[in-house]
């Protein structure tokens, strides 16, 4: 079986090749043999907020939170994948949380 960073290299071929409901879920499949691998999860958030399927989308940036607590970005992330779902509170607070992070 291909490691979970070879399945992540196929779904990104397969999101680059204009399959983007495919990469997601090649990376579903990932995440559930794999839940701490943050990447993936990432990718995920943003790739469904592509599609439009916001509650997806936290879901998926609220791990990436939980995994990389220190991480900046992360929080920016789920401040948008919060903002595109309506959960403008959350939105805001994980903004908040981004900039205490950048110092």
């Amino acid at each position: 079986m291909a490691s979970r960073d070879e399945r992540y290299a196929d779904a990104e071929k397969i999101k680059d090749g204009g399959d983007l409901a495919g990469a997601v879920a090649m990376l579903e499949a990932v995440v559930a043999d794999d839940p701490g691998f943050a990447l993936a999860h990432s990718a995920l958030a943003a790739w469904c907020t592509r599609l439009e399927r916001h509650q997806d989308a936290v879901r998926h940036a609220r791990r990436v939170v939980e995994l990389e607590p220190q991480d900046a970005f992360s929080y920016t992330a789920l401040s948008v994948a919060c903002m595109r779902a309506g959960l403008i509170p959350e939105a805001e607070d994980a903004l908040a949380r981004s900039r205490t992070l950048q110092g």
